[in-house]
């Protein structure tokens, strides 16, 4: 994930996009990328019984539920509740009961749990200021979890390992996906998934922002780099399929990033917006294979970039405010049923033409289900509403995303009741002989 952070103590919203260069703590967001796919919200079919939204494009006039227990939490929803599921910010604190003051200029509410009763919010996202000890973090995702009694929370994270690990102060050191990759040996990608999942799993995290599917195909990317398996889409998309696997081997949802592919890029979308110039043709051997593999894997999400891809969509909007690329490729031609989430709402790649409100509102449009790191979150949320009650947004639109968003919960088992974290129990995983040795291995095999 990316975006920007500001000063420490804070906690953030589901998944962030880019994750960027340089440092563990600083990156921009993770583009996102499992396990057995699971039931999701159809595909509208135009009939006489769905009616067209206004994208003109037909929705159904009732999204039918994954099940029953995705249809009743649904239908317990107001539109106010519904909408507060797409947001993923940016919270100030290292406890759920934090008291901090750029929460309370920010978003009207002192605390995290505050913020999240607020805004009926759908998930958090953690970085390392939030980050003490196994005990504290096993404390805030439990606090985090009690905070949202109605709906279990999506807690997230940015931990690619190597340059991006947002959690690497408590967890084992595993080599990023550069050296996974050099192994040449997709086990080894589904290895180091698993075990960073059982990891996360173990402290309350239950979504990594993780694998990276681009193909690095320009070695000037500021961006990406080393944070991808390699420049070849075959063995990446291998290294992609395994590390999805992985992640659900952990029980934890994945979310392969950055779509369509944020691999041959000079430009850091933090802060500028790049073009990428690949032809269709291009497209669909260079940048496309890691992201069908990903969904043939079963992953649970797929995170957008903030880039702009003329031939795939004439319009000049980066591909997180693109219905041909959202709906039009990931949807309907690779066939994609999972959550569609954004990259971080708050870099400089998508705010170029259209305010912060409006920017959420055509990102929903667009085809994303997770709106992440809003720049101003109040302004997002009150655009979004007000869309979806004036029909901009119709209400079909809303319950697709977040019939996805529960049963991306369902599928990992926390629909019903959040699971607890324990302290003692996450002492025994994290660390343990058994990773610490396969992280040796793996290191020593890509070196």
């Amino acid at each position: 994930m990316s975006g920007r952070i500001g000063m420490a103590g804070l906690l953030v919203f589901a998944l962030t996009a880019c994750g960027g260069g340089g440092t563990a703590g600083a990156t921009p967001g993770t583009r996102a990328p499992g396990t057995p796919t699971a039931p999701a919200a159809p595909t509208a079919t135009a009939t006489q019984d769905t009616p067209a939204d206004t994208t003109g494009t037909a929705v159904p006039s009732r999204v039918p539920a994954a099940n029953g227990d995705v249809s009743r939490v649904l239908a317990r929803m107001s539109v106010e509740e519904k909408v507060g599921q797409l947001f993923m910010p940016v919270l100030y604190g290292t406890a759920a009961d934090s008291v901090s003051g750029e929460n309370q200029a920010r978003y009207g509410a002192q605390t995290p749990a505050k913020v999240i009763a607020k805004y009926h919010l759908g998930g958090v996202i953690l970085f390392p200021a939030n980050v003490k000890s196994v005990s504290q973090v096993v404390a805030l995702t439990n606090g985090l979890q009690a905070a949202s009694p109605r709906v279990p929370l999506i807690i997230g994270t940015d931990q690619e390992n190597g340059l991006v690990s947002r959690m690497g102060a408590l967890m084992t050191r595993f080599p990023g996906a550069a050296t996974v990759g050099a192994t040449g040996d997709p086990a080894r990608s589904r290895a180091v998934a698993k075990a960073t999942g059982e990891e996360l799993r173990a402290l309350g995290v239950n979504l990594d922002f993780a694998p990276v599917a681009d193909v690095n195909v320009n070695p000037d990317n500021p961006v990406i780099g080393r944070r991808a398996y390699g420049d070849d889409p075959a063995k990446v998309a291998a290294m992609v399929s395994g590390a999805v696997k992985g992640f659900g081997d952990a029980g934890v949802a994945s979310s392969a990033k950055h779509f369509p592919g944020h691999g041959d890029t000079d430009v850091d979308s933090h802060t500028g917006l790049p073009v990428i110039k690949h032809t269709r043709a291009q497209w669909e051997r260079i940048d496309a294979p890691p992201f069908k593999a990903a969904v043939a894997a079963g992953v649970d999400a797929v995170m957008s970039a903030h880039i702009v891809f003329p031939k795939l969509d004439s319009s000049g909007d980066p591909a997180t405010l693109s219905r041909p690329i959202l709906t039009g490729l990931l949807r309907e031609k690779l066939g994609f049923k999972g959550v569609v989430s954004t990259d971080a709402l708050n870099m400089e790649g998508v705010r170029k033409k259209y305010g912060d409100g409006e920017v959420a509102v055509r990102a929903v449009l667009a085809g994303a289900d997770l709106l992440l790191m809003p720049n101003d979150l109040s302004k997002a949320y009150t655009a979004v509403t007000a869309a979806v009650k004036s029909g901009r947004i119709s209400r079909a639109r809303l319950d697709q995303s977040v019939t996805r968003l529960l049963t991306l919960r369902q599928k990992r088992g926390f629909l019903r009741e959040a699971p607890r974290a324990s302290a003692a129990e996450a002492a025994g995983v994290l660390r343990s002989a058994e990773h610490r040795r396969l992280a040796a291995r793996v290191t020593r095999e890509g070196s």
